[in-house]
């Protein structure tokens, strides 16, 4: 049997590493702000760049894509090289992979906060950071089947399994999602609106957590947990039913964050079916990564690398429970829109994303550097931090859901609501918010001391940058021919494998979106339904901008507590000219879809620039430069025919009147805040924003009820 020398390229690995750990403490500090915010609002200095709004984005991109990316990245280039045996397939693309996808770090760094934003949650990025993104993750899925294709192993372990689901299932939601209409060089229109939208929205927002939170990870969890440990997988034919299971049905599972809202009520019950369906599969996986330390229990006493990553599997497995009880419409009646999602998906993201991260870190950077770590005190204290603030984050943040969704909910003896000011429940969960942060600043402590640690460590060595390997080239590759399992006919073929994977999550997409589409039904249009003016479309992107749709959702439930507290519920009629849809997946504030006609235009003036004022006791900044700058109309003819090409109903020509309706329009509205005592110019921001707010909900009859 010939055996052919080869080296591993350890630098890109290294390069990740560090990524990760710079991006991981950025993203977490960006959360420790925007929490403190939440009870200090004036934290945001007054800036518009730094309000909770904006930040909020920036902090969940910042951990999915950079810490948690970089980290995907980091597993994958180690692990695939050292399971296929083989180099990766090209040094430049690794590279260019790299730099790349630093490069779409940076402009979300930058955009984010400057408020260039398409509204949609975990894909807030414009058009041509879209493509970018595009262009790179093909960059990455080439590299790593080209590995795949040129391996010396026969056989894929499980854990390629996952990387490959991984890759194909992110490139297909994210070019499905982001189909859009540019405007402008940093604005565009998505071409789903409304109920569409939302559906298409919440079948990747769901699947980004299912595809780039979870598979990657449970293929490093593959690789890791054993190395680390020292032992063999569990069960082999557990993973093969882990995997097919999960990546079957985690992709039907996206309307479950849409229950009770204007959805067609078949597609909210898959999404709930679906969503029980995936506890077997997900505890499957679970099960599987805590019975590989069967026997071990002493190490893991001993070690904190096995510590860390015995509490991240165990937090997916709490997680992965919890996520199909809130799919139960009963318990999501009362959890949807609290604060009880944040707790949930925090467990993940700091539990098992978080967690697992620092345990590949703490036992990857000494091998790549060839030395010990330098403390492995400082890492078990760095354990017991981390996990000490997970739970001072999560259970006020569990707390204050429980105790939001009741008091929504809440009636006296005489059928009126208790707390008919949503406010009242806002100051009610405030010292919740704060024992959340000192939580949150217990585990960004942690994430620092991990810093200096590799830091130190990756000093006292020397980084193995071309490490040495031998194997048999394929031809020569041993076969399992003791093992007669039907699967291992697949595992040798990666190309009939990604076709298979690919055909198991293409079924659930295409069974829930198309229906959508095709059947007029679905959607039932309402007459009284007309396009935004041209100045309540800039209203409407300057919402989008300053990222309101963050705190307030525009989405009545059909409960009474709903109904009357803000009026007749939501129709998806109502939506059909939203682009994109703005029914948001938390209220820190009220919904605003019926806010239209319920208070003057002063009252919203005097809201934005002094929200105390008008709501006493409000966490809400002041947005002054709403009021201060003027209003750009620009592009507002390119606006109308993007939205003419989407089907929205403008006249032919439109476009050439719309400047003219803007400012008779706005015109108006200043009359209006005259007429109130309060001067202002037509040609303020504030004014588009005001038409908007004004406009919300009224295109059907209904009367608002009670307060903010």
């Amino acid at each position: 049997m010939a055996v052919e020398t080869f080296r591993y390229d350890n630098r890109i690995v290294r390069d990740f590493a560090i990524a990760t750990s710079i991006w991981g403490v950025v993203g977490m500090l960006v959360g420790v702000i925007i929490a403190l915010q939440l009870y200090f609002p004036e934290l945001n200095l007054g800036l518009r760049y730094t309000t909770f709004s904006r930040l909020r984005p920036l902090h969940t991109n910042a951990v999915i894509f950079a810490f948690v990316g970089n980290g995907i990245f980091m597993g994958v280039y180690y692990s695939l090289q050292r399971l296929c045996k083989a180099r990766m397939f090209s040094d430049l693309l690794s590279k260019i992979h790299f730099w790349g996808w630093q490069l779409i770090i940076l402009s979300a760094a930058v955009t984010l906060p400057l408020g260039i934003s398409t509204a949609k949650e975990y894909a807030e990025l414009e058009w041509p950071i879209d493509i970018l993104i595009t262009i790179i993750w093909v960059i990455f899925g080439i590299n790593m089947i080209g590995t795949i294709m040129k391996r010396r192993e026969k056989h894929m372990y499980v854990a390629i399994w996952f990387y490959l689901a991984t890759f194909f299932t992110v490139a297909l939601l994210h070019v499905v999602n982001s189909f859009e209409i540019p405007v402008t060089l940093l604005k565009s229109y998505p071409i789903y609106a409304g109920v569409q939208d939302a559906l298409v929205q919440w079948w990747y927002g769901h699947n980004a957590v299912a595809f780039f939170l979870t598979t990657p990870y449970l293929g490093l969890m593959y690789y890791f947990l054993p190395k680390a440990a020292d032992r063999p997988v569990y069960s082999y034919r557990l993973s093969i039913v882990h995997f097919w299971a999960l990546i079957f049905i985690y992709i039907w599972a996206g309307p479950h964050h849409l229950l009770y809202t204007s959805l067609p009520d078949w597609a909210q019950s898959l999404g709930t079916v679906f969503s029980l369906m995936l506890i077997a599969p997900s505890w499957g996986g679970m099960l599987n990564g805590l019975l590989t330390l069967r026997g071990a229990w002493d190490k893991v006493r001993e070690d904190p690398i096995l510590k860390f990553m015995v509490v991240a599997v165990t937090a997916y497995g709490m997680a992965t429970f919890e996520g199909p009880m809130l799919s139960i419409k009963n318990i999501n009646a009362l959890s949807h829109y609290t604060d009880w999602t944040i707790a949930h998906v925090h467990i993940g993201a700091l539990g098992w994303n978080g967690l697992l991260t620092f345990g590949i870190l703490y036992w990857l950077i000494p091998k790549l550097y060839n030395t010990k770590l330098h403390s492995m005190k400082m890492a078990n204290f760095h354990f017991w931090i981390a996990t000490l603030g997970m739970i001072f984050y999560a259970i006020p943040m569990y707390w204050a859901g429980v105790t939001q969704g009741l008091m929504w909910k809440e009636f006296t003896a005489d059928g009126f609501l208790q707390y008919p000011l949503f406010l009242e429940t806002v100051l009610q969960i405030l010292p919740m918010y704060a024992i959340r942060a000192f939580g949150g600043l217990m585990y960004f402590s942690g994430a620092i001391l991990m810093l200096y640690n590799l830091f130190v460590t990756i000093k006292n060595g020397s980084l193995v940058a071309e490490e040495e390997a031998q194997a048999a080239a394929l031809a020569d590759a041993e076969e399992h021919k003791g093992d007669k399992h039907w699967h291992r006919w697949i595992e040798s073929r990666p190309v009939q494998f990604s076709i298979a994977t690919l055909i198991a999550v293409l079924i659930g997409g295409i069974v829930e979106i198309v229906p959508t589409f095709l059947v007029k039904s679905n959607i039932p249009t309402i007459s009284s339904v007309k396009p935004y003016t041209p100045l309540e479309l800039e209203g409407r992107d300057i919402y989008v901008r300053e990222g309101c749709n963050t705190c307030h959702s525009q989405m009545i439930r059909p409960f009474r507590s709903e109904t009357e507290r803000y009026g007749e519920y939501s129709k998806s009629g109502e939506f059909v000219y939203d682009h994109p849809f703005l029914w948001g997946s938390k209220r820190t504030g009220p919904d605003l879809h019926r806010i239209g006609g319920k208070y003057p235009d002063a009252w919203h003036f005097n809201h934005m620039l002094e929200p105390e004022s008008m709501s006493p006791g409000s966490i809400m900044p002041p947005y002054p430069w709403i009021i201060e700058d003027k209003l750009d109309i620009s592009s507002i003819a390119g606006k109308i025919e993007a939205m003419r090409s989407l089907g929205v109903p403008y006249p032919a020509d439109y476009s050439v009147q719309a400047e003219s309706d803007l400012l008779l329009q706005a015109e108006q509205i200043a009359k209006n805040l005259q007429e109130s005592g309060i001067q202002v110019d037509s040609d303020r921001e504030i004014i588009a924003l005001i038409a908007y707010l004004q406009r919300l909900g009224t295109d059907i009859k209904s009367k608002a009820k009670a307060g903010f």
